[in-house]
């Protein structure tokens, strides 16, 4: 059978300068197709005789299920197939840590829209209307929704209610400061709101197998889960990345894809599937709410003392990735400080609000809010400027963390605070001003003299890939030859999800960087053809993917350099690699690629790996993580303090990088990222009510849009990091975690109000400054 069209997994081919290497802002092979809405995204997705999918989800959050009647869903003109969970052949459950989630609920629904049934038919609408048609008796139940009572409730799955319980003992319990600040924050759900929503399209196979184009994080890991439940060997289960239009940790979690193969499976015909804007919020994943406890102890000098912590994350329904947000969060906890003594306990709790898992900062976001509001409380207590003290306790390599582990990277803290600080700031407002630069906009609600400005400050850590004992890899295929115009060709075969970040440019820099080539080819990422790359997250492909292409690149200069000695009659030490030629040291002979290519091309595939990590022990201690990127973001607003609306004048930034692969691209990720962490502070919040989501829709899920971004000053801390390939860090993650905690202090300066929850409301602003005037 052919493969569908609209796949966006057509060959990438790039005939670029040699010049657009690593640290050039080369352009990326599919920037203009985007540009020009001429790109493939995986809702372009056809095929002849396709049919259209839809999920039946529950409209309770707990529920016992009585029964399930299909019979009107079948009768419906046009309809090819239902199914439910006496149709999953394979294990009835899946999951990206572990198998806790059903295909199909069965016996108890655990949350609002979990699925129950799904459709085929000719039309989408006939598979709407039949999916409605299904007839579900339900039992409603008191549902279990606060994370904190969950810890101690009665179980509302088999695996009990608490994901993880992790503490982190380190020095001195019983050691004190002489000041002491405590406080409480709380952080709500925020939602990727990725643009794409969920779709993808099954084909049944020859094999009895299927293939599955999909737009995804983790194309190995899909495939894994999607063979279990299919009860298929994974081999006849192949995955194909389709156009994905943003992801941010949304699509590391399987949702349509079983349910895709099932019904192709089920009907021998191709299936299609595209997720309405109100079921993605369903569908996915969600940022994790928490509720966190901070009791900071320092000196009369501002030395740090001590920290303690209490951090209760919702994981909602079922695992995902909660225990690895959790140890982020716990881990993370103190801040990018040192902290001699601490005793942090972090919790994820099961509830029967909506899953949660990855997100873009990944536990380290949560964390900093708390962090960073009680560093401000302690510069106030201290009457200290609240840079000077972060300055004063800043890690620096060779520091230990409260894990134990000792920073043996590069930790640039210092200069990354240095750099937000430095930036200038904006000028006044001017009264005689567009009223568009003031809070509320065309709304002409604020004039001038109602305005207050605020200045905030937060700084931020996280680690680099996985952590915890995870045997992180990325597998790489390279190969080299003579194209028909007779220059040579690299064509790169990775199973790397290309989310939007970029990493079809780098790789394509890294080639170039490496071997001197200038035709470059990205074969269409799939299971195929190549092993592994891991997800796409965790800030971790530039390192991981990266590494594997580099590794795979030396692999064949090296042959190279062998061909070439075998020609010259010399030995291969005595050859080296220039600009695409290979040299011989002594007689200064040159032979090009081509040359080299002409008996048959070259070929391998190599596997990455980071250093070993360990597991944390039963007191939180080990050396958990590869690495660490660090942040500082200075923000400032404007605030209309009687109705609670503000605008965000100026964010600044200092980011460790380690090294800029891509100038462009790193400036993009971090104007991005700084768009997310000011959405989550003052507008971006799924309204969860006694469970039930009550805004699944970008008309009630406020976004930040282009009014709303401000003018964003960074610079980048290049400190090589080592092991890393080029002593490159990710990106993505850092702009989004302190950015936001930056402007919540912003406002806080504005108003003299606590404001201890994100995001902000107005009503939080205004009904609070109401009360103080």
């Amino acid at each position: 059978m052919p493969a569908p069209s609209g796949t966006g997994i057509a060959e990438r081919v790039a005939v670029g300068q040699v010049a657009d290497r690593v640290g050039a802002s080369a352009a990326r092979p599919d920037g203009a197709q985007k540009t020009r809405g001429e790109f493939a995204f995986s809702s372009d997705l056809w095929m002849d005789a396709m049919l259209w999918g839809k999920t039946l989800r529950s409209p309770h959050v707990a529920a016992r299920i009585r029964s399930i009647d299909t019979r009107p869903a079948l009768a419906t003109p046009g309809v090819r197939a239902v199914v439910t969970a006496a149709d999953v052949p394979g294990r009835p459950t899946f999951g990206l840590e572990v198998p806790d989630q059903p295909v199909f609920a069965s016996d108890l629904v655990r949350y609002h829209g979990e699925p129950l049934a799904a459709v085929a038919a000719d039309h989408p609408e006939t598979a709407r209307a039949a999916a409605m048609a299904i007839v579900v008796d339900y039992e409603p139940l008191v549902p279990l929704v606060d994370p904190d009572v969950a810890l101690e409730a009665a179980p509302i799955h088999p695996d009990g209610n608490v994901f993880r319980h992790l503490v982190i003992r380190h020095g001195d319990p019983g050691a004190t400061g002489d000041v002491v600040v405590e406080g409480t924050y709380e952080v709500g759900m925020q939602d990727q709101a990725f643009l794409g929503p969920e779709s993808g399209l099954a084909v049944p196979a020859e094999d009895g197998g299927v293939d599955l184009y999909v737009a995804t994080q983790w194309l190995h890991v899909d495939r894994d889960q999607i063979a279990a439940s299919l009860g298929l060997p994974v081999e006849r289960v192949r995955l194909y990345l389709a156009g994905v239009g943003g992801a941010f940790g949304g699509r590391e979690d399987v949702s349509l894809q079983i349910h895709l193969c099932m019904l192709a499976l089920r009907t021998g015909r191709p299936v299609k599937m595209v997720y309405s804007r109100d079921e993605s919020f369903f569908g996915h994943v969600h940022r994790h709410p928490a509720r966190m406890w901070y009791r900071h102890h320092a000196t009369r000098g501002g030395d740090l003392v001590k920290v303690e912590a209490r951090i209760v994350i919702d994981g909602g329904a079922y695992l995902s990735s909660s225990n690895a947000v959790i140890s982020n969060a716990t881990c993370f906890a103190p801040g990018p400080y040192r902290v001699p003594n601490a005793f942090i306990e972090g919790y994820a709790a099961r509830t029967n609000n909506p899953p949660c898992g990855a997100m873009r900062g990944f536990g380290a976001v949560q964390a900093c809010y708390g962090h960073e509001a009680q560093m401000d409380k302690l510069a106030a207590v201290l009457s200290m400027d609240p840079v000077a003290l972060r300055l004063r306790n800043a890690l620096e390599r060779y520091d230990r963390l409260v894990t134990g582990q000792v920073l043996t990277g590069a930790a640039p803290v210092r200069e990354v605070i240095l750099a937000a600080a430095s930036h200038p700031l904006p000028p006044p407002a001017d009264p005689g001003g567009s009223i568009l630069a003031l809070p509320g906009g065309a709304g002409a609600t604020a004039g001038p003299g109602d305005v207050r400005r605020g200045v905030g400050f937060a700084v931020s850590f996280k680690n680099v890939a996985y952590s915890e004992g995870f045997d992180d890899f990325a597998t790489a295929r390279l190969r080299l030859e003579t194209g028909v115009d007779h220059e040579p060709v690299a064509t790169v075969t990775v199973a790397t999800a290309e989310v939007g970040q970029g990493f079809v440019t780098l790789a394509q820099q890294i080639v170039r960087e490496e071997l001197g080539v200038r035709r470059v080819v990205l074969a269409p990422a799939s299971t195929v053809d190549v092993g592994s790359a891991g997800s796409s997250s965790a800030s971790r492909q530039t390192w991981m993917s990266g590494g594997a292409l580099q590794l795979a690149c030396s692999t064949l200069r090296a042959e190279l350099l062998v061909r070439a000695a075998e020609l010259w009659e010399c030995a291969a030490s005595q050859c080296v690699f220039d600009e695409g030629e290979v040299v011989q040291a002594a007689t200064g002979e040159r032979l090009s690629v081509q040359d080299l290519l002409s008996p048959a091309p070259l070929e391998t595939e190599q596997e990455f790996h980071h250093r070993p990590t360990k597991a944390l022990d039963a007191d939180g201690q080990g050396d958990a993580h590869v690495s660490f990127m660090f942040a500082a973001h200075r923000a400032v607003v404007d605030v209309d303090p009687d109705l609670g609306l503000l605008r965000v004048v100026q964010v600044a930034t200092g980011q460790d990088i380690g090294k800029a692969i891509n100038p462009v691209q790193v400036t993009g990720q971090i104007e991005g990222g700084i768009a997310q962490g000011i959405g989550l502070a003052v507008m971006e919040e799924i309204v969860v009510t006694e469970g039930r989501v009550r805004n699944p829709s970008f008309t009630d899920y406020l976004l930040p849009t282009i009014l709303d971004m401000p003018e964003v000053l960074a610079t980048v801390i290049e400190e090589p990091e080592p092991d890393a390939p080029y002593g490159a860090k990710g990106v993505g993650e850092p702009p989004t975690i302190s950015s936001g905690p930056a402007v919540l202090a912003a406002i806080r300066d504005a108003t003299g109000l606590p404001l201890t929850r994100a995001p902000v409301r107005p009503e939080d602003i205004a009904l609070s400054h109401g009360e103080t005037t």
